[in-house]
């Protein structure tokens, strides 16, 4: 998917247990009407979950997965061919068989949050179909991941661990021009340690590959703007600060953004495109 500004990834949770809006979107028809909502504030992309990557979430099963996320995906990618600009459907997923699944739905992307990792045949379900394949930064699920922050040099580790990906993926015969990255931001990284990531972003891009963004209403987020006696403040009240992010991360050329509020952030981008093109 080509762009000339950063694009905005609206999260579609189809789940009762995500962190910041678990249930809300649970139902096929929930998750839908939110998915409109978003594509009307101007989302590029749709991307499309039914499992939680939330700190100790637990798996659900394959056949659940793909329950949830199958219709909604149908009727998303549908509604996306009829506007009269582009946008697209991604599916959310570290299944190999959800990801297939998908994209005969109608996904063109794929978003594997554990870098294809979490499942031996994710590489060769992202040759087979050809999507887009975003490739996170991911040293376990998300039931350990908060144990697995263990690093050298936070912005170098990333960095190769993320090379190694692209290395496996490209040997499994997925073309260079699908994969985007990833930095994996909360993800083995609960708090400070995100913020040398994005601040560095320069150093991932220096792979030569597209880079996704994903902050929003992540803990580390709640943590920087917290109330005066130390407390995070809850996900829903993030969306400022992630907006501010997506702004900062557009400013550095991002491929794109993923975030529970689209409005705010397709503004963010726009600003930070304005302000490159006048430097």
């Amino acid at each position: 998917m080509g762009f000339d500004r950063t694009l905005v990834m609206g999260i579609v949770n189809v789940t009762p247990d995500s962190f910041s809006d678990g249930g809300r979107w649970a139902t096929t028809e929930a998750a839908v009407q939110r998915g409109l909502r978003l594509l009307a504030e101007g989302a590029d992309i749709l991307d499309v979950g039914g499992e939680s990557t939330r700190p100790g979430a637990d798996r659900v099963p394959v056949e659940e997965e793909l329950a949830r996320v199958l219709p909604v995906i149908e009727q998303l990618a549908a509604a996306c061919a009829g506007l009269d600009r582009p946008a697209t459907v991604s599916v959310d997923t570290m299944r190999a068989a959800v990801a297939v699944q998908a994209a005969q739905a109608g996904a063109s992307i794929i978003n594997d949050v554990s870098g294809g990792l979490a499942d031996p045949n994710m590489a060769e379900a992202a040759a087979q179909t050809g999507a887009t394949y975003v490739a996170m930064h991911w040293r376990g699920h998300s039931n350990i991941m908060d144990d697995l922050e263990c690093y050298d040099s936070i912005v170098a580790d990333v960095r190769s661990e993320l090379a190694s990906r692209v290395d496996a993926l490209l040997a499994a015969g997925v073309r260079r021009d699908q994969i985007v990255l990833d930095p994996g931001l909360g993800f083995a990284k609960a708090g400070e340690a995100n913020w040398p990531v994005l601040a560095q972003m320069e150093s991932l891009q220096s792979l030569g590959f597209p880079v996704l963004i994903g902050a929003s209403r992540k803990r580390f987020l709640g943590m920087v703007v917290a109330g005066p006696d130390g407390t995070p403040v809850a996900p829903a009240q993030r969306d400022d600060a992630t907006a501010a992010v997506t702004a900062l991360a557009a400013a550095q050329g991002a491929w794109g953004v993923r975030v529970h509020e689209v409005k705010a952030s397709v503004d963010a981008v726009k600003v930070a495109r304005a302000w490159r093109q006048a430097r």
